[in-house]
């Protein structure tokens, strides 16, 4: 059976300051300061990799310090890494996280805007072997639309998280998705720019669920859309002809409790799971691989960083059973 999963996206080194509040315009504050591995696409594919599934990362690096820890991280996870290099340094983020674990980030993308849809497209042979393609939007809209593209034509599931918030997300990148996963202000933005209608992403964890339901099937017809609340859980909407093994065209997950120190990656922890899930057990109801993905994400806001907090499978499965 095919288990393995394909990440299409970023990688930068993170520049991360711990800090009693988030600073305020004008405002310098002490904080304590560490540095590690991170981007959206690399957090992902460190997620896929612990939670059991094999692997490949398709990104751009520079020729660099960066692109070498990325080169090494890979390879300790055993992540079948198909890097482009570029003459642009590897991408960087600073991050700033409070005593609460919220988090404010500046990305400054370097490699990641080289990154090609020619070098998507050579990659087929890896996409030939997959079940699952994820990819995000750190990266040219370019890539992205090749790389689900060639997901598509080989009839890979294709799961696109539609992060962080981008006002350019095409029709055309949305039609080409089973699965969608925005948080409350992706979803919002979403919903502004293809159905015409403005809601509050604050909001719309405390929409009817009739209601939060029907503008997931205005925006994606025939898809899987997940909306990720944060605290307040996850919303699954199926299209009425493809419920993917569940009872229910859509209903609520609630989050799992864990003691939170920092939310950076979490949202990449869920994707990355929830790729790894579907690779390993296509056959299982969805309910069932989102539930793994939202154990998952919560298990890694109880560490620090972004890519270095992704938990192994075995100790999800020891803390949730």
């Amino acid at each position: 059976m095919v288990s393995r999963v394909v990440v299409v996206g970023s990688f930068n080194v993170d520049h991360v300051w711990a800090c009693a509040s988030l600073p305020r315009a004008g405002e310098t504050l002490g904080g304590r300061y560490a540095t590690g591995p991170g981007g959206k696409g690399f957090n992902q594919a460190t997620a896929s990799a612990r939670a059991g599934a094999a692997t490949s990362f398709v990104c751009a690096l520079g020729a660099d310090a960066g692109g070498q820890l990325a080169r090494t991280l890979a390879a300790g996870d055993d992540i079948d890494l198909r890097a482009l290099e570029s003459g642009e340094p590897t991408g960087t983020a600073g991050i700033y996280v409070d005593a609460d674990g919220r988090n404010c980030i500046v990305i400054g993308p370097g490699a990641n805007a080289q990154l090609t849809a020619d070098h998507v497209a050579a990659q087929g042979d890896a996409l030939a072997g997959a079940a699952v393609l994820l990819t995000q939007l750190e990266s040219p809209h370019e890539a992205i639309l090749a790389a689900l593209q060639a997901a598509r034509a080989q009839s890979v599931l294709t799961l696109f998280n539609p992060a962080p918030a981008n006002a350019a997300i095409s029709r055309e990148l949305l039609a080409l998705s089973d699965v969608l996963t925005p948080n409350e202000s992706e979803f919002a933005g979403l919903i502004a720019r293809h159905v015409g209608e403005r809601i509050d992403g604050d909001g719309i964890a405390a929409l009817d669920q009739a209601r939060l339901h029907a503008l997931c099937r205005e925006l994606l017809g025939d898809g899987t859309v997940v909306v990720t609340l944060g605290a307040s859980g996850c919303f699954v909407s199926h299209a009425e002809g493809n419920l993917r093994g569940d009872e229910r065209a859509f209903y609520r997950l609630p989050a799992e409790q864990v003691r939170a120190v920092d939310t950076t990656g979490a949202g990449d922890a869920f994707n990355g799971a929830l790729a790894a899930a579907l690779a390993r057990a296509p056959a299982a109801p969805f309910a069932q691989h989102l539930r793994y993905a939202s154990r998952y994400a919560a298990l890694s806001t109880e560490h620090e960083g972004a890519a270095a907090a992704m938990p192994i499978d075995a100790d999800v499965r020891q803390r949730f059973g």
